[in-house]
């Protein structure tokens, strides 16, 4: 068979494994940051295990974007500038902004595991986009689709990084230990930075409309919403006085 006929069972598989991480994870929270805990092996810095979870995400989507024969033109560069702009900061500005880096506060395992989705992930979705669509025509640039995953993109971007200064600002200013956020979509959630990158990846499927670009958003759900139900569970009983109209990661729902 072919890669393009072996593409959507493939993606299709991945989208079940999706389903059955999710799962897994309400029940085992990743044991790293506030869910750390013992018997999970060696440890790395929390600023290496970042770097080595992150960075293939976009060292792949790059490298294929070259490799692609449909990488010229508007739309793969826009797809490729969405890509970039999210995961250049994601994998090597975030870990250096970080209020609280931790010695030995990721497992090894946690890192080679994310590391492997991230590249996994990026030839899925730059494989489908510089090959096997056979390319975006110049007229996707003003297709519905285009525009409205685009818009949901930059929204979900900006929560996100906007949730992430709050948390950095509150833990600057309270030192050591966690606090409870307050301010921006921290009014209606535990975890708007999550939600922003739900927000960013549903974008994305819209405006790639493709089974890659859902795979993505599917598993950016399974990974991100139990880890927001767990941290929600974790600050109502660490914190006795936690909003009680809060919700995890959806406003008013869940």
């Amino acid at each position: 068979m072919s890669e393009t006929q072996l593409f959507v069972p493939v993606v299709v598989a991945w989208c079940g494994v999706a389903v059955i991480t999710g799962l897994a994870l309400r029940i085992v929270p990743a044991p790293y940051g506030r869910h750390q805990r013992a018997g999970w092996g060696p440890r790395l810095a929390d600023r290496t295990g970042w770097l080595v979870m992150e960075s293939p995400a976009p060292l792949v989507f790059f490298a294929l974007f070259f490799r692609g024969p449909h990488h010229d033109g508007l739309p793969a560069l826009l797809f490729l500038a969405m890509w970039m702009i999210h995961y250049v900061h994601r994998a090597w500005i975030y870990p250096f902004r970080r209020a609280r880096p931790k010695a030995g506060a990721m497992p090894v395992a946690i890192a080679l595991m994310g590391g492997g989705f991230c590249a996994i992930n990026a030839y899925l979705n730059a494989r489908w986009i510089f090959a096997l669509s056979g390319g975006y025509p110049a007229t996707w640039t003003t297709d519905p689709r285009l525009i409205a995953g685009t818009l949901l993109f930059l929204a979900g971007l900006a929560l996100n990084l906007h949730s992430d200064a709050v948390l950095r600002r509150l833990r600057r200013g309270c030192g050591a230990g966690y606090q409870v956020p307050y301010g921006g979509a921290y009014r209606w959630v535990s975890c708007p930075n999550y939600l922003g990158e739900l927000i960013e990846w549903t974008g994305w499927a819209v405006a790639t409309w493709s089974l890659a670009g859902l795979s993505f958003a599917l598993w950016t759900a399974a990974n991100l919403v139990p880890r927001a139900l767990s941290h929600h569970d974790w600050y109502r009983r660490t914190f006795p006085c936690y909003p009680p109209r809060r919700r995890a990661i959806l406003p008013l729902v869940l």
